[in-house]
């Protein structure tokens, strides 16, 4: 099992006392998944910690009419529901593999069981919670107050990965317009 990316995340991110982090990386386990299998699905409870480790996750809101994205994960980082998997309650949200998928977890009760065995561990719930609400406010302002030309600009700026992993109609759905449209805003910003 290749944990250097966990390693990592924790050793920059949310530095602990080398024995706790080594009794926490250990008590992950791998997992693959296909292209097209799902990772969470809504109305249940994100019971697992999840890594991803390697490959492409579209996060996204489904109804009975469409699916609007909002999220992809190309790198590297937690892509667990963080408030329902801290507060046992049901999630909104959909998670699909969009590649071949290697994600590392750990299931709720040994993950508390190490929280309570390491309080420093405590830190690394407190940030990311945190630093996914920043992220939360800051992507709601800029769907709120950005045109879809100015939201694709910033992904080009920020996440070029995520515009050539993911398919373009997943992109078009994020950015709220249709395939069409992303199209012109694409043939636009070529011309720049």
């Amino acid at each position: 099992m290749n944990t250097s990316h966990l390693y990592h995340f924790f050793d920059t991110d949310f530095p602990l006392n080398q024995e706790g982090l080594k009794e926490l990386i250990e008590s992950f386990s791998e997992s693959n998944y296909k292209k097209g299998e799902s990772l969470l699905q809504e109305n249940t409870i994100d019971t697992k910690l999840r890594f991803l480790n390697s490959g492409v996750v579209r996060e996204f809101y489904a109804s009975e009419v469409k699916e609007t994205n909002i999220n992809f994960y190309t790198k590297p980082q937690f892509i667990t529901d963080f408030s329902s998997f801290k507060n046992t309650i049901i999630t909104r949200k959909n998670q699909e593999c969009l590649t071949e998928v290697q994600v590392l977890t750990i299931n709720k009760e040994r993950f508390e069981e190490l929280l309570n065995k390491y309080p420093c561990g405590k830190s690394f719930i407190n940030a990311t919670f945190q630093k996914l609400l920043e992220e939360k406010e800051e992507f709601e302002y800029i769907r709120l107050t950005k045109q879809p030309d100015e939201m694709y600009q910033l992904l080009l700026e920020n996440s070029p990965e995520c515009l050539q992993m993911v398919p373009q109609y997943h992109i078009a759905s994020f950015l709220g317009v249709t395939p069409e449209t992303l199209s012109r805003i694409r043939k636009k910003m070529s011309l720049k």
